[in-house]
């Protein structure tokens, strides 16, 4: 295994955590900051309001985008099995 192959594996498992988390992120940050506008709207400072909406918001992006997220993590590591016979110089 040359460090040229580490690098790849590396940074396709970083690509691979990023979509799989941009997803969850954005929308908690949307909701979030629509939340916190809300709040600074209405003059209603209580810090656990926002915690309710988050977790209904990702729990929804989680339904949606669930059977994606499976495709990306499957495919993920059926790639990296089919490295494996490479990496050790059988292949």
């Amino acid at each position: 295994m040359n460090t040229n192959a580490v690098m790849d594996i590396g940074q396709a498992a970083l690509l691979c955590a990023a979509q799989l988390a941009a997803p969850v992120l954005l929308t908690a940050l949307g909701v979030g900051l629509l939340i916190s506008l809300l709040q600074s709207i209405t003059q209603i400072q209580e810090v656990t309001l926002s915690f309710v909406p988050k977790a209904v918001a990702v729990a929804l992006v989680l339904v949606v985008a669930g059977h994606w997220m499976i495709t990306v993590i499957v495919s993920f590591t059926q790639d990296i099995f089919a490295r494996i016979p490479g990496l050790l110089g059988g292949g």
